[in-house]
């Protein structure tokens, strides 16, 4: 009987794909327990857990940010009987915090990023353009490499509990015909979808009184964006800031289809078994990025000589136009939508 570690700190959506693989991991093996260290206010995503996985909380824009808080809580973090490490995220905190382990004698194990095969897929010039071992199953195979049992048998946070409606139905009321999330920002440029073009889409879907379009996005910009498309648009919801996370993965795990960028979104709605529409632009599902279970022709992407060029986005193009984003029509995302909702 072992009592493991799993550190995975962020980003959102790398938080949010651990969950399949701990979760099966966790099944497959009962007689260990399992601790997950994440950040605080991640720790809903790990609702409906098996019985013998935990998560504790970190803060790694207060408390922990700095050097000094990180080896304070690394020092009282050690304390605890771990037998086995498990680094899924592999930077230099959970560097600082697997060498406190190690030096107790304990076995870590850390996952391969495969940073010199996205180096070659994002190259500018002799771009090797080749899918890569999926991001899951790297996180699998630190499981596997640890000596624990991994079959995947995850399918959803609401597989064995159902869903808490009862707030949402207050907002939304019983669900008639489709129901469609847009999902349209993400965290880099690269990734986000024309504005404008989104509107497009969001105005043609609305015309169709058998579609109710929920809008899902964050504080501020996003926020007064979403507002005003749903006070300009009929049969259109903007759900930012009325929801707490656990019950936002309550609503999209009712949507009939969600359309978002290569952001947490996708990976929110794949741990709730929603089918995802995803638009790619700088990104690529290559990458190993993909969301869990989801259907890859249900990826909406131009094929660029240039693409990838980012592995999360965050580069500038260096073309200067974003083509791979401009060039994709909202008339084709329409299309896609509808093709998903027959």
């Amino acid at each position: 009987m072992a009592n493991i570690l799993v550190i995975r700190l962020s980003a959102i959506g790398d938080v949010a794909m651990t969950v399949p693989v701990i979760y099966s991991a966790a099944k497959a093996n009962p007689q260990d327990t399992f601790t997950v260290l994440t950040q605080a206010f991640l720790m809903p995503v790990f609702m409906n857990r098996p019985a013998n996985v935990d998560v504790i909380g970190i803060n790694t824009k207060a408390a922990e940010k700095g050097l000094t808080g990180l080896l304070r809580f690394a020092s009282a973090l050690v304390r605890y009987d771990f037998d086995i490490v498990l680094d899924l995220h592999n930077v230099i905190r959970t560097m600082i915090l697997r060498t406190f382990f190690f030096l107790k004698g304990k076995h870590v194990f850390v996952v391969d990023k495969a940073r010199k095969e996205r180096k070659q897929l994002t190259a500018r010039e002799k771009k090797s353009r080749k899918p890569l071992r999926p991001v899951i199953e790297r996180y699998a195979d630190v499981f596997r490499a640890a000596g624990l049992n991994y079959t995947e048998t995850f399918t959803s946070l609401y597989e064995n509990h159902p869903a808490d409606l009862s707030v949402i139905k207050s907002l939304t009321g019983p669900k008639s015909g489709k129901w469609i999330g847009v999902a349209p920002f993400a965290k880099h440029d690269g990734k986000i979808y024309p504005i404008d073009d989104m509107e497009q889409v969001v105005a043609k879907l609305s015309k169709n009184e058998e579609y109710t379009i929920f809008l899902f996005g964050g504080r501020g910009y996003e926020e007064t964006v979403l507002e005003q498309w749903e006070f300009q648009y009929p049969h259109v919801v903007s759900v930012v800031g009325k929801y707490s996370l656990d019950y936002e993965l309550a609503l999209i795990s009712l949507l009939d289809v969600l359309l978002c960028m290569d952001s947490a979104n996708m990976h929110f709605a794949s741990l709730v078994n929603t089918r995802v529409v995803s638009i790619w632009g700088a990104t690529h599902p290559y990458a190993g990025f993909y969301g869990y279970h989801q259907n890859p022709e249900d990826a909406i992407q131009e094929k660029l000589p240039c693409r990838p060029c980012s592995v999360f986005g965050q580069k500038p193009c260096f073309r200067g136009d974003w083509a791979c984003l401009t060039k994709i029509k909202p008339e084709a995302v329409v299309a896609k939508i509808k093709e998903v909702l027959k």
